[in-house]
C-alpha cells in the first residue's frame, strides 16, 4: 500500500470535496428528465402582449408546445397547420403555446402578425421552458395530453396528421 503525503493527501480531499459539490450542486436535486408519459414541467410566462400564459390554464386540457425561431422555414411553413388545428379544436379544449428562446421581439411580432397566429405566443430567451423541456434544436413540438404528460416530441415540421395521431383521442 502506498502513503501519499500529508499535502497530497489535503489537496485530494479537496478535490474530491470540489468535484462531489459540483457534482451534487449544493444538496439541490439534478432536474428529472422529462420522458415520454413523463409529467410536463409547468411554466408560467408573459405572451407578446404581456399576458400572463401558464400550463395551469390549459388544465384538463390537451396543448400543443411549439419552439421555434422567426426565420425558420420549417416554422413559416407549419404555422399554417397549427392555426387551422387550433381554429378546428380550440372550442374542444385544445391549447396551443408558441415558444421563442431568441431575444428577437421585434422579428417575433413580425413573425405572429405575418402568419396571422390566433393563440398564444411567448418569449423564453432566459430559457425558462427551453431547458426543463430539453429543447436544443428547433423546431420541436411537445405534445400533452389533457393531465399533461408528454405523449408526443416532433422535430422539425409537423403535420395535420402527425397532430390527427396524437390529439384526436383527447378531443
Amino acid at each position: 500500500m502506498t502513503v501519499l503525503p500529508k499535502n497530497t493527501r489535503r489537496h485530494l480531499m479537496v478535490l474530491l470535496f470540489c468535484c462531489t459539490f459540483f457534482l451534487v450542486g449544493c444538496g439541490q436535486e439534478p432536474p428529472k428528465l422529462l420522458t415520454m408519459g413523463g409529467q410536463a414541467p409547468t411554466f408560467t410566462i408573459n405572451d407578446l402582449q404581456g399576458q400572463e400564459v401558464s400550463l395551469a390554464q390549459y388544465e384538463q386540457r390537451p396543448v400543443v408546445l411549439r419552439f421555434f425561431l422567426p426565420d425558420c422555414k420549417y416554422c413559416r411553413a407549419d404555422t399554417q397547420v397549427f392555426n387551422a388545428y387550433y381554429r378546428m379544436h380550440k372550442d374542444k379544449g385544445l391549447g396551443v403555446i408558441y415558444i421563442n428562446t431568441d431575444p428577437q421581439p421585434d422579428e417575433v411580432q413580425k413573425f405572429v402578425d405575418d402568419l396571422e397566429i390566433v393563440f398564444p405566443v411567448v418569449l423564453d430567451p432566459e430559457r425558462k421552458i427551453a431547458d426543463p423541456y430539453r429543447v436544443h434544436v428547433v423546431p420541436q413540438t411537445i405534445i400533452l395530453d389533457p393531465e399533461h404528460r408528454v405523449i408526443g416530441a416532433i422535430l422539425g415540421g409537423v403535420s395535420r396528421e402527425e397532430l390527427d395521431n396524437l390529439l384526436l383521442p383527447f378531443l
